[in-house]
């Protein structure tokens, strides 16, 4: 019964944001009467919705949430899930995660308690920990589970010495990066790609109900007012060192802009403090698509959780462009160590995610 609660929290995974997206089954007599799962916006949640969707009533039934029931808070846009259950007369709730939220973190599970309910924690608790990775990262953390997704030959090269990378993969991988875009919060790029590739960020290839934000760090801001990610808004622009007057310029235009500090040995922009920005505007999943220097930076910062690599079956040799610019190792103890979690075929290409272990 978790395992379903599991899967139908997945349609809700690309429309509840900032919301995580949570599953809930209602049995009773060995029958599921009712079920549901948080809905577009994060309202409602996948307990009252299972509730009132259940075929008979609720009370003496058991309840499967992937997700600890909600519990009053200040900004509580409903009755809380737990006085629901509460109030339906349920005897027995299966939760499988504490909620981290410091709206709720223990008061649900607490209520439930406090009103005789037979609670238990923790079952499929590793699978839900990776559904709900990103909302788990903002709320721990601060800043949003961050994937690099990046796109190469077999010898990892990701263009030709002149540039040309246009298409390395298959038009199936394409398609399988536009599902990815849809499924993040955000989808960020550097101001050498934008300048070099002028990528437009959105979700075109897959049914999509909510376009990603997207995010162009520009040191200095030298974007161009042409650029295909300024037009049709739901842009954010960070920068770091770039003047007022072209920061207040792209205001003006609607497009936000968010100044962060540099780091102090460097003087680069630091890339944690952006990330910690990125948390603030409640951005749970961070997707990436930049070129070398950034994607090596963004790895040296120790930002990346995880890389999913789409590899292409062709070779292009050593003059070709690489994939992480990162300085020279002297020692193998200084590597960036990976934990493969998943390999599969799309289309001709292979698709390879990777933890980044720090």
């Amino acid at each position: 019964m978790m395992a379903r609660a599991i899967q139908i929290a997945e349609q809700g995974r690309a429309i509840t944001t900032p919301n995580p997206f949570v599953g809930c089954v209602i049995v009773k007599g060995g029958r599921i009467i009712g079920e549901g799962f948080t809905q577009a916006g994060g309202r409602p949640h996948a307990e009252a919705e299972a509730l009132a969707r259940c075929t008979e009533s609720p009370k003496g039934a058991t309840v499967y949430s992937t997700l600890e029931p909600c519990s009053l808070h200040a900004q509580s846009r409903g009755p809380a899930c737990s006085d629901l259950l509460v109030e339906a007369g349920v005897a027995r709730v299966v939760s499988a995660l504490h909620d981290p939220f410091d709206g709720v973190d223990g008061k649900g599970h607490a209520r439930l308690v406090d009103a005789g309910i037979e609670l238990d924690i923790g079952l499929m608790a590793a699978q839900v920990e990776v559904q709900l990775k990103g909302f788990l990262s903002r709320v721990r953390r601060g800043r949003p589970w961050v994937t690099l997704k990046v796109a190469a030959s077999l010898d990892g090269k990701t263009a030709l010495d002149n540039g040309l990378s246009k298409w390395i993969t298959s038009a199936e991988a394409r398609r399988d990066v536009h599902a990815m875009r849809r499924d993040s919060c955000a989808v960020m790029t550097g101001i050498g790609t934008l300048l070099v590739d002028n990528p437009t960020l959105n979700v075109r290839d897959v049914p999509c109900t909510r376009q990603p934000l997207r995010v162009l760090l520009d040191s200095r801001l030298d974007v161009t007012d042409d650029a295909n990610l300024l037009q049709g808004g739901n842009t954010l622009i960070v920068t770091a060192t770039g003047s007022e007057a072209r920061a207040e310029a792209l205001r003006a235009r609607g497009l936000p802009v968010e100044r962060v500090a540099t780091e102090p040995v460097k003087g680069k922009v630091d890339l944690a403090a952006m990330m910690q920005l990125l948390g603030s505007k409640k951005i749970n999943t961070l997707m990436v698509e930049t070129g070398a220097k950034l994607n090596g930076s963004l790895l040296q910062a120790g930002v990346v959780d995880e890389i999913v690599a789409y590899i292409a079956p062709s070779i292009l040799g050593d003059d070709a462009r690489g994939l992480f610019a990162i300085p020279a190792l002297r020692d193998l103890a200084d590597k960036i160590q990976l934990s493969f979690s998943d390999v599969r075929q799309i289309g001709p290409d292979l698709r390879i995610t990777a933890k980044v272990v720090y």
